[in-house]
Order: structure tokens, then C-alpha cells, then sequence
């Protein structure tokens, strides 16, 4: 099994940042990869980013591509999300996820685990 926690979340205004953090522990060598993800009122949960563990290969939602950027690494057990350039329709609880697959990352079906969420609300 593998813990996620979320944290970093909070409310800004349109233009601003934010930094939102996820811990993982617990048997973490077990996946190869991790992601962002956001789940707006009324709406359905939505890919935002992941990060493979081999090579370290990102990619972005159009609707972040550059404004947010992803980091992180298995060995710190940590995955980061810089938001920048914050919208107000950016404005969702935001999700950790991990997985012990390599592909199809942008749909939330191919991970295993999932923290509890971090609100974020950018106000206009």
C-alpha cells in the first residue's frame, strides 16, 4: 500500500502561485509514476499532470501547460506541483495520485492510489 497526503492548497488571487506538495510513503518502489489531479464543483475529476519515475518524463493538460510544472522524484518520496499564472476557473480540489503503470496516465483509472485532496481557489 502507499499513503498520499496533499498539502499547499489555499486561496489566491488570479495571477498568483501556489505550490501544492504530496508526501507518499509505505511501499513506494512499487510505483512508476505520478500524477496531478483536479475536481471542480459539478464537475467530472480532470487530468493536470504526471511525472514517470523513469527518465523523468512530465506532461501537462493543455489547460496548465505552461503555468504549472511538476517535479519531483521517487527517491524523495515527494511530488510537487508550482502553480503559476493562477486562472480562476484553475480553482478545484486538487489530487495526488501514484500508479504501477507506465502508460495511459492521463486518464485517473490507470492509478492505484490516491490522496484526500488539497482545495484550491484562485478568486478573481
Amino acid at each position: 500500500q502507499v499513503q498520499l497526503v496533499e498539502s499547499g492548497g489555499g486561496l489566491v488571487q488570479a495571477g498568483g502561485s501556489l505550490r501544492l506538495s504530496c508526501a507518499a510513503s509505505g511501499r513506494t518502489s512499487s510505483t512508476t509514476a505520478m500524477g496531478w489531479f483536479r475536481q471542480a464543483p459539478g464537475k467530472e475529476r480532470e487530468f493536470v499532470s504526471f511525472i514517470k519515475w523513469s527518465g523523468g518524463i512530465t506532461y501537462y493538460a493543455d489547460s496548465v501547460k505552461g503555468r504549472f510544472t511538476i517535479s519531483g522524484t521517487n527517491a524523495e518520496n515527494f511530488v510537487y506541483l508550482q502553480m503559476n499564472n493562477l486562472k480562476p476557473e484553475d480553482t478545484a480540489v486538487y489530487y495526488c495520485a501514484a500508479g504501477r503503470k507506465n502508460y495511459a496516465l492521463t486518464y485517473a483509472r490507470m492509478y492505484d492510489y490516491w490522496g484526500q485532496g488539497t482545495q484550491v481557489t484562485v478568486s478573481s
